[in-house]
């Protein structure tokens, strides 16, 4: 172990720890002690130390207590006048732990003292370009990623290299190796989001480049993010810390790049990463670690020229990356899907209500599909100027029609193959795309115009990753793009009937008309006790996976996380307990959840990791249930925010009285059928009822109730049960006839 980093780590933790104290005194004499303190809108308190102590800290007092924890973690501080001394790992570990506290109380009174000091949004603003803390909306939509492998873990960076050129290169790479930025500090003065922001470069969670923080301190909340990511879906408890450490040293694939001089700040917060198995990769002079001990290999890498740092800071941390390479003239990788083409850099857009647009994909026989073959009929975006179209931007209209051949292909498949083109288009940097059959819309940046993107190359794309993710039913694939609007309207009129038809075909199924349910484990490597089950009428609670995708799933790859489950015996119809789910459940879960009732709230409810959509809740005092999105910030009547709730039903977690839904489910014959389905629902969002108006409508009518949707009450309507309860009398709700939920 180098003298030189334990010295300097054990320094910088001393300095960080009495600049935490000195705050901490000031904040007290300004706001006493039982002042709120914490991040904005989240259920994780100041997560680091909520993670490591257990200790959810609320109050500016409660900082007082962390930091008398964190003087005790400090080892003294080493005597450069001895001659003798070995510095061990451990001390500059605990060293780096105490760091970490210490910032996460500078950090919380920050907010405390100037609460519009970071942006509370997901990207940057005009005027202020730090992004600060990610609240828990941000946390759990782009949770997901971490959990489906389109993430395996983030770069966290100190400082900025000397040119805008340089940072481009750099985050560049990070991107096509799926990883997050996270942003913090800087060097000689130069900031490495400034320097993107120069390149016209967009910034924020949707394209995976965070801002976090102008100084060092704000490196809490890359390390926080990491600890929330083992408490909300490796069903990590707060207060485990060594189960937090192991688990983001096996899971989340993250390290730390710094730029320039090294100061014993920066060395503290190294020593603070180490303790998760994040290595440090430095482009400066400074000691190495090299022998392997609690990371997976090196610990400390320095001098690395500026253009080999990314794939040593990859090699290091051991993570195993495959780069897609396509013949197309930009970026390729799932970091762009965020990426928003916005109205001063459009080119050239096709439908979002501008021009008729649609996407199809159709099944042919193995002799009527030419494998490779791309046409565009009609205007290129590179001519668009020469058939006289006014622009920029341009505006063509678009139909996309691909036809796939192979022999196990199926009609059920096409649908989830059609569905793939949003996130394989959006993959490509520079384009924008949005919605889904016909209702798409495409955008093509003026950066990817000038570098010669072309419809041909949407062609490519949608080929070679359809053959290459779904090789084992497309054997062969062509692609047709047309720009004419008299061919697209054509093509649209087939795609209706293409649709009703599909959509007939899933509305007939039901529940009692399949022998077989389907699992989804996809979440299990971050709750490993969760398994979702699939049915023809409940979606998956992430709103993502429904029963004809599990089943396609499952033909495409028969060893993938969903697995066919035969119902066998009917236990309660009522409820949705089958004796085979039971048996594979409880297998599954490691035999944590012994019983599952497929439609109940009350009685053996399903599990989630996490990533849901919805959460819905008994509410005791009124004898209803309310539901709440997890896109709305506010108050629910139970008295907690969804950040909250979550925390109670996520990681595996099997909670009577509360479960994690998908928004589609709500809509359901299923739904919480035991206790009244939609009829017992008194409080959701108006947001939410606004989402799905016509189908609770329609739902209401079917019931029974036509009026049903202006019953639900909403936050226009009140947050409490008290007020809900008020509501219900009022306009008389039909739960005032249903039975009390026994």
């Amino acid at each position: 172990m180098s003298r030189i980093i334990c010295t300097s780590a054990i320094r910088g933790a001393y300095k960080i720890l009495e600049r935490a104290w000195e705050k901490y005194e000031e904040a007290v004499k300004k706001f006493g002690k039982e002042v709120e303190v914490g991040f904005p809108n989240t259920a994780y308190y100041l997560p680091i130390i909520y993670a490591i102590l257990g200790y959810p800290v609320k109050r500016l007092g409660d900082c007082g207590e962390v930091l008398e924890e964190a003087k005790k973690l400090l080892p003294p501080l080493p005597d450069e006048k001895e001659k003798i001394y070995t510095p061990y790992l451990g001390p500059a570990l605990d060293a780096g732990m105490a760091t970490y506290f210490a910032e996460e109380i500078i950090e919380a009174i920050r907010y405390l003292e100037d609460p519009n000091f970071y942006v509370q949004g997901e990207e940057p603003t005009e005027e202020n370009i730090w992004l600060g803390a990610a609240d828990d909306v941000i946390f759990r939509k782009r949770g997901v990623e971490f959990v489906d492998g389109t993430a395996p873990g983030f770069a966290a960076i100190l400082g900025a290299p000397p040119n805008k050129e340089l940072a481009v290169k750099m985050v560049q790479e990070l991107l096509e190796k799926n990883l997050y930025v996270f942003m913090h500090d800087q060097t000689n003065g130069i900031y490495m989001p400034y320097l993107l922001k120069e390149a016209n470069l967009q910034l924020g969670w949707p394209i995976r480049l965070i801002p976090f923080g102008p100084e060092y301190t704000s490196v809490v909340f890359s390390i926080g993010f990491a600890c929330r990511v083992a408490m909300s879906f490796g069903g990590i408890k707060p207060g485990d810390y060594l189960g937090n450490l192991l688990y983001n040293k096996d899971r989340t694939f993250a390290f730390v790049i710094t730029f320039g001089p090294v100061s014993d700040e920066w060395y503290a917060n190294g020593a603070g990463a180490i303790n998760w198995g994040f290595p440090i990769i430095s482009d400066w002079e400074i000691p190495e670690i090299k022998p392997y001990g609690v990371c997976t290999y090196e610990h400390v890498v320095s001098k690395v020229p500026y253009e080999e740092i990314v794939d040593k800071a990859v090699e290091v941390r051991g993570l195993k990356v495959t780069k897609v390479k396509l013949d197309i003239p930009v970026a390729y990788a799932p970091a762009f899907e965020g990426e928003r083409v916005r109205k001063n850099d459009l080119f050239l857009e096709c439908g979002g209500g501008r021009t008729p647009a649609v996407e199809l994909l159709l099944t042919g026989s193995l002799d009527e599909v030419q494998d490779g073959k791309i046409e565009v009929i009609g205007p290129e975006i590179t001519d668009v100027a020469k058939f006289g179209i006014k622009g920029p931007p341009y505006r063509l209209p678009l139909a996309i029609v691909v036809k796939v051949a192979g022999v196990n292909m199926q009609e059920d498949f096409e649908a989830i193959l059609e569905r793939q083109f949003h996130h394989l288009i959006n993959y490509a940097q520079g384009i924008m795309h949005m919605g889904q059959r016909n209702v798409v819309w495409i955008r093509i940046s003026k950066a990817a115009a000038e570098k010669g993107f072309k419809f041909e190359h949407i062609g490519k794309i949608l080929y070679a990753k359809l053959r290459q993710d779904f090789g084992a039913i497309v054997d062969k694939c062509e692609v047709t793009i047309y720009t004419e609007e008299e061919k697209v309207r054509e093509i649209l009129e087939i795609a209706k009937q293409v649709y009703e038809r599909r959509d007939a075909k899933l509305a007939g199924l039901i529940d009692e008309n399949v022998e077989v349910f389907y699992s989804c484990s996809l979440c299990q490597s971050f709750a490993p006790t969760h398994i979702c089950i699939i049915t023809p009428e409940r979606i998956g609670p992430c709103g993502a996976y429904n029963w004809l995708d599990a089943k396609a799933c499952y033909q495409l790859n028969p060893a993938g996380p969903n697995q066919p489950i035969e119902k066998g015996e009917c236990i309660d119809s009522e409820y949705g307990q089958f004796s085979n789910v039971n048996e594979f459940v409880k297998q599954a879960s490691r035999g944590k959840v012994e019983r599952l009732n497929l439609y109940s709230i009350m009685s053996d409810p399903m599990t989630v990791c996490g990533c849901m959509e919805a959460i819905a809740a008994f509410l005791p005092g009124t004898g209803g249930i309310m539901i709440v999105n997890r896109d709305y910030l506010g108050m629910t009547p139970a008295g907690m925010k969804f950040s909250t709730l979550a925390g109670m039903v996520g990681g595996g977690q099997q909670t009577p009285g509360f479960i994690g839904i998908a928004k589609n489910y709500i809509i359901s014959n299923k739904f919480l059928k035991p206790e009244g389905g939609l009829l017992r629902v008194v409080w959701m969002p108006k947001m939410l009822k606004d989402e799905l108006k016509e189908k609770l409508e329609k739902r209401g009518q079917e019931l029974g109730v036509p009026d049903l949707i202006e019953k639900i009450a909403d936050e226009t309507i009140g947050t409490t049960e008290e007020e809900v309860q008020n509501w219900i009398k009022k306009v008389k709700h039909p739960i005032l006839d249903l039975p009390p939920i026994g």
